[in-house]
């Protein structure tokens, strides 16, 4: 292949990239700023590439998680931290053409593959929304459902993050986080310091499941109401040890 023919083809792929990129954006204006909010006492895991085998998630984990949460045709579920998509996939054909998948992510790079992906499989429910390590900016009351699934201990703002996640929730939504019973600086989560963190917003714990094998689980929770939101000032953060 000469020179120009593969200059050629790399502008062609380049310009296909930023096809993809373009209305990739945030669905909604920023929320309160992260300098309001405390910050974890705890690490913060660097963000990585899903590495858990799709054999394992979909034996155990995808199936549990549908049923545990009650996802059902025509509702809007947040997949929020959708990474390579792998839910995204799974959730699109469960909740319908009068449903809607929100894949969300702060890696602008995953959604364009991500949006790839959903083309390829003709998978016309889901929306993109690029977000912020403190912010989802996702559409008010956009949501019956949201997942956290192992990325968690990967939001450097845990307290601003859940906080400006409440608007997008529906009455009556919840929120399921799955994570795994280690420390954060491991990728993992333990549950008591999940509960600290989470009750620190005001958000309530409905159900805790655990799942067979290496310590994985499921935390499903309700946010709080609008009007009983504390005032950023008034979150305390936890302790790694958490209370």
């Amino acid at each position: 292949m000469t020179a120009p023919a593969r200059v050629a083809i790399l502008v062609m792929a380049l310009g296909a990239t930023c096809g993809y990129a373009t209305g990739i954006d945030s669905l909604a204006p920023p929320g309160v700023p992260a300098k309001a909010f405390p910050s974890p006492r705890r690490p913060v895991a660097p963000i990585v590439s899903p590495s858990r085998s799709v054999e394992h998630r979909d034996s155990s984990e995808a199936g549990e998680i549908q049923r545990l949460l009650e996802i059902k045709p025509g509702m809007s579920v947040g997949d929020i931290g959708a990474g390579s998509g792998y839910h995204t996939v799974r959730l699109s054909p469960l909740v319908g053409p009068t449903g809607t998948v929100i894949a969300e992510d702060v890696t602008l790079d995953y959604l364009v593959e991500l949006k790839r992906r959903t083309e390829r499989l003709g998978l016309t429910n889901v929306k993109f929304a690029l977000g912020e390590p403190h912010d989802a900016r996702l559409p008010a009351a956009s949501l019956d459902i949201a997942i956290l699934v192992h990325m968690y201990h990967e939001i450097a703002q845990p307290y601003a993050f859940l906080y400006n996640l409440v608007p997008a929730l529906k009455r009556g939504a919840r929120v399921g986080i799955v994570d795994l019973e280690r420390p954060t600086a491991e990728h993992g989560t333990p549950i008591k310091l999940l509960r600290c963190e989470l009750a620190a917003v005001g958000y309530r714990e409905i159900a805790t499941h655990q799942f067979a094998g290496d310590g994985e689980y499921l935390v499903v929770v309700s946010p709080p109401a609008e009007a009983e939101r504390k005032s950023p000032g008034d979150i305390v953060a936890c302790g790694d040890g958490a209370r």
